[in-house]
């Protein structure tokens, strides 16, 4: 196979801790092929991955609009710890250095892969020609709408620049010149339409050519505090490296989840970028409720999976008592958790996770690590089932 595949102009960057920043920061696009040598499945995909790069290459001459490069996972383990690789070969984007979180996963194949950098590089931003396009705008989702005197400045670009970044999380509009008059009675002018028909606009009232500024703001805006765990985003997910805090609730009890999402706000705002808030649908995760003796009836529940055990929130109508879902949190940090589930609560205190098993025995294994493996990887569970 390899030799029909076998490319002449191949121009794979080889990154190693001494280019890989330089090389990914100047690049739009960079799709990284993180593989091992002894790995059958990177090997299958050396020559289809080379042989896409020719493709693209043929589109996007520049040497900087696309770059395809490989790392070595054997040969450079800090490079693979940095961007946290478990799994062989694993392709990551980035624009302009920026790890993009969610990896490709698509098809491995010439085809797919080469429309998959033709996706990445189209316009994310959608031009809006009427104003009343927007009275018309699908609610259920989240918008990001620009207003801009005219498509050639500082300020385009940098909202350009943060819409390729997110535009899998909320969709991308705007308006020019004579059209978006009337929305910028005070200049140029950001907004976020949340989901919902009578949810208020949001204002960006930082300076557009601020990158960092008005990124953080959009992602705020574009990736909620709480978000659902899903069978197709959960190995994604698990991915991001932070453990979970976890409303497991049936699909119909919104109640339940608008008050979780309230004291999540209310309580753990402080811990965003330590810990995931999911929330997830009992019916459709029966598995993980069962790995902490739980069934629906039981629901709504919440847990920690700290991806080596999942422990229970005693009592989910202490949810609003101050401070005590906050504490459950700080207990996973500081490994309390983990240590009165070995070996019984500590002298002074009472265990704050329910105790489902003998204090002999150890805590629940983590169920959602292991919930989406892919069939075109190898990975260490791979190795260990196969032992």
């Amino acid at each position: 196979v390899s030799w029909l595949f076998n490319p002449t102009r191949s121009e794979i960057t080889s990154l190693d801790s001494g280019n890989i920043d330089d090389i990914l920061n100047n690049a739009d696009v960079a799709l990284v092929n993180f593989y091992a040598d002894w790995c059958r499945f990177s090997q299958m995909l050396h020559p289809i991955f080379e042989e896409a790069s020719n493709v693209i290459k043929e589109e996007y001459p520049d040497k900087n609009q696309v770059v395809f490069a490989r790392v070595d996972c054997d040969q450079h383990s800090d490079i693979a710890q940095r961007y946290r690789i478990s799994k062989y070969p694993t392709l990551k984007l980035f624009r302009n250095g920026m790890m993009m979180k969610r990896e490709y996963r698509g098809q491995r194949s010439v085809t797919a892969i080469a429309d998959y950098i033709r996706q990445q590089k189209s316009n994310p931003i959608r031009e809006i020609q009427d104003l009343e396009e927007i009275s018309s705008l699908d609610r259920s989702r989240r918008h990001i709408v620009g207003y801009f005197e005219q498509k050639d400045s500082d300020n385009y670009r940098t909202f350009e620049r943060v819409a390729n970044i997110l535009h899998d999380d909320c969709v991308f509009l705007s308006a020019f010149g004579a059209i978006s008059k009337a929305e910028r009675f005070s200049g140029d002018n950001v907004i976020y339409k949340p989901p919902g028909e009578n949810a208020p606009d949001m204002v960006y009232l930082g300076s557009l050519t601020n990158f960092d500024l008005i990124y953080a703001w959009t992602q705020d805006k574009c990736v909620p505090l709480v978000r659902e765990i899903t069978f197709e985003n959960g190995e994604e997910l698990t991915e991001e490296g932070l453990p979970f805090l976890i409303l497991f609730h049936m699909k119909d009890d919104l109640e339940s989840l608008e008050k979780f999402q309230q004291e999540v706000a209310r309580q753990l705002i402080s811990e965003k970028g330590t810990i995931n808030f999911l929330h997830a649908d009992c019916d459709k995760f029966r598995h993980p409720l069962l790995h902490i003796q739980k069934t629906p009836a039981d629901c709504p529940v919440i847990a920690i999976d700290s991806f080596r055990h999942m422990y229970v929130f005693p009592d989910f109508s202490d949810l609003l008592v101050p401070g005590k879902r906050k504490q459950f949190v700080l207990d996973l940090h500081s490994g309390k958790l983990h240590r009165e589930f070995h070996h019984g609560p500590d002298p002074t205190d009472v265990a704050p996770g329910q105790p489902i098993q003998d204090l002999a025995s150890s805590p629940p294994e983590s169920s959602f690590q292991k919930l989406a493996p892919s069939e075109h990887r190898y990975t260490l569970l791979r190795e260990k089932d196969e032992l």
